[in-house]
């Protein structure tokens, strides 16, 4: 497979009433990202709240994605478990998926030695067939250090790194233990795509693009044209979006911004306090006003 390119979208998990992944919104969700020009579509990370779901509706969702979507489905099989983890690959493989996106194991902190020991035995039992990317997401799992990364990345079983940490030195640390082995790396955190697209990173996995496609590819045309008007334009609006996201826990914004876009995205895995109302109330009202001159902006990028 080529290299992942341009934007490829975090992609939410619609929830029905029974906290289920809801089909038909997804299907929505996957035409509306195609129709906006992404890339690829990444499910499950931990935008996806991947860890609120089976198993079974995980790989369910990636088989039927890879059918209705004109873009690469990317699937994340981030778990508790090295089994389910393998489980989730060999299923997104037979789907047909392109990738596989893959973070240590959550819940738990682990040494160094112990993440090598995991990806060594995934690659291992998988066997290949399908392109492997390590998955940084340090808010979330352990975090992969840049000597772990070489160490791993040198075995020639995996495809690159994404990095969502939202921290330039640790993004820079990964950059170059890729770099050192030949091999690419993925910007995975809204607050840095501007700064890693200005370095050289034009690959990305963005979580807000779940919510505004348009916004986020229209920025990364502008970025790799280096057309300075547009940038000049688009960036202070995107930095507007983030900064919402970042005052509300994740995915909150993403799930608020695209069910106001008519998606019926369903009930947040963690239901947000009534505290936190007047914050949501005030992001919807900017919101609603916001998208319309989004969309009129983005639509001829």
């Amino acid at each position: 497979m080529a290299d992942l390119v341009g934007v490829n979208v975090a992609a939410l998990t619609p929830r029905g009433k029974e906290g289920d992944v809801d089909l038909g919104v997804a299907f929505e969700m996957v035409d509306m990202l195609c129709r906006a020009g992404a890339d690829g579509i990444a499910l499950f990370t931990p935008t996806g709240e991947y860890a609120a779901f089976s198993p079974n509706e995980r790989s369910r969702l990636v088989y039927l994605a890879r059918k209705r979507s004109r873009v690469p489905v990317l699937a994340g099989v981030g778990s508790g478990t090295l089994e389910i983890s393998l489980a989730l690959a060999r299923e997104a493989r037979q789907a047909g998926a392109s990738a596989v996106l893959l973070p240590p194991p959550f819940y738990f902190r682990y040494q160094q030695e112990d993440i090598h020991a995991f990806y060594h035995q995934f690659a291992q039992q998988l066997g290949g067939g399908i392109p492997v990317w390590l998955s940084n997401h340090p808010a979330f799992t352990t975090p992969i250090e840049p000597t772990t990364a070489v160490c791993l990345l040198e075995t020639g079983w995996f495809a690159g790194i994404e990095d969502a940490s939202g921290n330039l030195e640790t993004l820079a640390g990964l950059r170059t233990a890729a770099a050192r082995c030949g091999l690419p790396i993925l910007v995975g955190h809204d607050s840095l795509l501007v700064e890693a697209a200005a370095d050289g990173i034009n690959a990305w996995i963005s979580p807000a693009a779940s919510a505004i496609p348009e916004l986020v590819v229209a920025l990364h045309r502008a970025l790799a044209a280096q057309d300075g008007a547009r940038i000049g334009t688009l960036t202070p609006l995107f930095q507007q979006f983030v900064t919402f996201a970042a005052g509300l826990p994740h995915p909150a914004v993403v799930k608020l911004a695209a069910a106001l876009r008519g998606l019926k995205t369903g009930a947040l895995a963690v239901p947000l306090p009534l505290a936190r109302e007047r914050e949501t109330e005030r992001f919807r009202e900017w919101f609603q006003g916001w998208m319309p001159e989004i969309r009129k902006m983005a639509v001829n990028a």
